[in-house]
């Protein structure tokens, strides 16, 4: 039973590909447009992630400078490090000291000459401080407790560009949720119009095979495989434009990393990304000849 159920299917499967090759510019420009319609909302949902996952990287270990007051002696300095290891929420701290600071301030920016004529170092001494907080509340508090400290000067923590990019992260997931719903739609409405046109053109053969007694589900059988074929064929496309895309961003990229001196690079699809997109463009493929052959099968009647 199971071997002859296999068989039906393995028949049908087949059948619709030769049917597929048999009109391969009409196939080719259907699957075509399926897979630039699943590539946009797709492409946006990786690029989103490449920018979660670097900006996760850059907050997942946060840093608070310190500065201290400009009058500071060693004592003061010892006083802070003293109790930057009495709060909890601190992993680790960098002393940086004024002449440091300074000589970097010169290698970094070129300053050399101007830096020379100084009367005196306006730099103060600083710590760079890292918690283990990633919260920008908690990170907020604690940067107010180490501001009333009587030896700080200026506590720096500039979280408003991480709240910033949260937001653009979330409004874009909204848009990618709407972009998908629309062209899925879309995909759905295309395979439903293709599919009628099929069953209009194969109308006599449909007669012929309920009059010889076919059962429905044998009749639908084809067009559901085709368009599960087509869909997924979409996806694979999809997938291809998307890698490709990815695979020129990355270069475009390379020049602008050295320059800034901060290596960037886009991830692809990861592997269960990219089997819920061939089985997201397989099901909608699906789903648009089911709605076809639901809406027009039962009006072919035999005469």
């Amino acid at each position: 039973m199971i071997r002859a159920w296999l068989m039906q299917h393995g028949f049908v499967f087949f059948h619709t590909l030769k049917r597929l090759a048999s009109s391969p510019v009409t196939a080719l420009l259907s699957i075509t447009v399926m897979g630039i319609a699943l590539s946009l909302p797709t492409g946006i949902y990786v690029l989103m992630e490449n920018l979660q996952s670097v900006s996760g990287q850059i907050a997942s270990s946060p840093q608070i400078s310190l500065f201290l007051k400009q009058d500071a002696k060693k004592e003061d300095v010892d006083k802070v490090q003293q109790r930057l290891k009495e709060v909890s929420q601190i992993v680790n701290y960098q002393f940086i000291p004024k002449d440091v600071a300074l000589t970097q301030l010169q290698q970094n920016s070129g300053t050399t000459d101007i830096a020379a004529n100084l009367a005196h170092n306006p730099l103060p001494d600083a710590f760079i401080v890292h918690t283990r907080e990633h919260t920008s509340d908690s990170l907020e508090q604690l940067r107010l407790a180490i501001q009333s400290w009587p030896e700080i000067a200026h506590v720096q923590f500039d979280s408003a560009w991480i709240d910033r990019l949260n937001a653009l992260l979330k409004l874009g997931r909204s848009v990618v949720l709407m972009l998908a719903t629309l062209l899925s739609i879309a995909i759905i409405a295309i395979m439903f119009n293709t599919i009628r046109l099929q069953i209009l053109t194969k109308r006599d053969e449909i007669e012929i095979s309920k009059l010889i007694g076919a059962t429905d589900s044998f009749i639908r059988r084809p067009f559901l495989y085709f368009g599960a074929i087509q869909g997924v064929s979409g996806g694979i496309t999809a997938w291809l434009i998307i890698m490709l895309g990815i695979d020129e961003l990355n270069r475009e990229l390379t020049p602008l990393t050295q320059l800034y001196d901060f290596n960037i690079q886009l991830q692809y699809l990861s592997l269960q990304d990219s089997i819920s997109l061939l089985l997201f463009s397989a099901w909608l493929g699906w789903l648009g000849a089911r709605i076809s052959v639901a809406n027009h099968l039962w009006q072919i009647e035999p005469k």
